[in-house]
């Protein structure tokens, strides 16, 4: 072998040999689990979204992270899928928040930290395995194989080393999820999972490739579509009733569905920065949460009760018509559909006052005159005693005369035309 050649060919045989030990590296994970690790085999069908929480404030008493924990969030799919990627928000957080390991699973039983054998995987970012997300930004992972069932758990596992802010959170999950020292995030048992929390933190989004979803549809409002009196665990929060009519009933559209209320929620203006039930007002995260989502093709907007019992008090019907109209026009510059809602009753709750269920009705009477939205569901109407229309059924109720009960939310559900949510839209309001 000559001089010149020999080192040429010793250089082009240690380059392979780096090649071939990063493919190993990437398709296992780095830990012994078949991960593709930001690899996506099967390109065919479309992303659509199948879970989301809407990011709201940042969490009190966290003003240094969750530095040195793994944080296990349990989740709700709406569709299925042959991969998925997730979204990770520090959008509340005032330094990078550092992810050195972060994984997805199917749970091996509903709401629990145990995976499924052989579904862990290992998340990458733009080909890493690691990621530091900016203080206010949102990063998403590399897609992974998996097969995603609809209407199951998934485990979206997250571990920081070293601290980073206030955690970016979703209060009121009506699921358990889950914290361990140390890093566990690979960890298919959830031995080591002994802490429960009814939050979610940084989770924001899980996407689904699917070769039968048409697209996705997203809920944006308040307690309502938060599902704050959901029985916790069970998934009965109206837009996962809403999810199952669209995988079962013939001709609806298949779509994902995603569910971004925040408790306490307002239509016009903006809650506190650590509010843990007010968040950033509809029209200020319309775009973020809603008109951006993955594969988005309809928005279902529930809002507005909170502008009436909340100082500063909004009273003129108008100008929440008018404010519900922007969301109209800035849908329609996307080629969205949007469903507006009824406000719904709320008589013998300590909110209630006369002269705020005045400004309701008035309120409701242009959102059904078509004055407001295109196409509207009438939660109003499914949710009221028809012998006393002020107020919930009795069987709505979840007894604090404001939120609905499982059999509430179900009826919410079941008044939404699912015809409304496909089609062409109209180019002026």
């Amino acid at each position: 072998m000559s001089s010149r050649v020999g080192p040429t060919l010793l250089a082009g045989l240690a380059a392979l040999v780096v090649l071939v030990s990063a493919a190993v590296w990437l398709g296992s994970g780095g830990d012994g689990t078949q991960d593709p690790a930001g690899r996506d085999p099967h390109p065919a069908g479309r992303w659509v979204g199948t879970w989301s929480a809407a990011a709201t404030a940042a969490e009190p008493g966290s003003l240094d992270g969750y530095a040195g924990m793994s944080i296990r969030n349990v989740v709700h799919t709406s569709i299925g899928g042959t991969s998925a990627r997730i979204q990770l928000s520090n959008l509340y957080g005032t330094r990078p928040l550092p992810v050195s390991h972060a994984t997805l699973a199917l749970a091996a039983a509903p709401g629990k930290a145990a995976a499924a054998a052989g579904t862990m995987r290992r998340l990458a970012f733009s080909g890493r395995p690691a990621v530091t997300v900016p203080a206010g930004g949102t990063v998403s992972s590399d897609p992974v194989t998996l097969d995603v069932p609809a209407a199951a758990d998934l485990l979206v596992t997250t571990y920081s080393p070293s601290p980073s802010g206030p955690a970016t959170y979703h209060p009121y999950a009506r699921q358990d999820s889950y914290l361990a020292r140390g890093d566990r995030a690979g960890d298919t048992t959830g031995a080591a999972y002994t802490e429960q929390t009814p939050y979610w933190r940084y989770l924001t989004g899980v996407d689904v490739r699917s070769s039968r979803a048409e697209g996705t549809v997203v809920a944006i409002g308040d307690s309502l579509t938060d599902g704050i009196t959901s029985t916790a665990g069970a998934n009965h929060r109206w837009t996962d009733f809403l999810a199952a009519r669209l995988r079962t009933e013939p001709g609806a559209p298949r779509y994902g569905v995603l569910n971004q209320g925040i408790s306490g929620n307002r239509l016009l203006i903006d809650g506190s920065r650590y509010s843990p039930n007010n968040g950033p007002g509809v029209l200020s995260r319309l775009e973020r949460d809603a008109l951006s989502r993955t594969g988005v093709k309809a928005v279902i907007v529930e809002i507005g009760l909170n502008d009436l019992f909340k100082s500063p008090r909004q009273l003129d019907p108008e100008k929440l018509a008018e404010g519900m109209r922007e969301i109209v026009r800035q849908a329609r510059e996307r080629g969205l559909r949007v469903v507006g809602s009824t406000l719904t009753p709320f008589g013998g709750h300590p909110a209630y006052q006369p002269e705020l269920d005045t400004v309701r009705t008035a309120l409701n009477a242009k959102i059904r005159a078509g004055q407001v939205y295109d196409q509207y569901v009438d939660f109003d109407e499914a949710l009221r005693d028809p012998g006393a229309p002020g107020r919930l059924r009795p069987v709505h109720d979840s007894g604090d005369h404001l939120h609905p009960s499982d059999a509430g939310y179900r009826a919410m559900a079941e008044a939404v035309d699912l015809r409304q949510l496909k089609g062409a839209v109209r180019a002026a309001l």
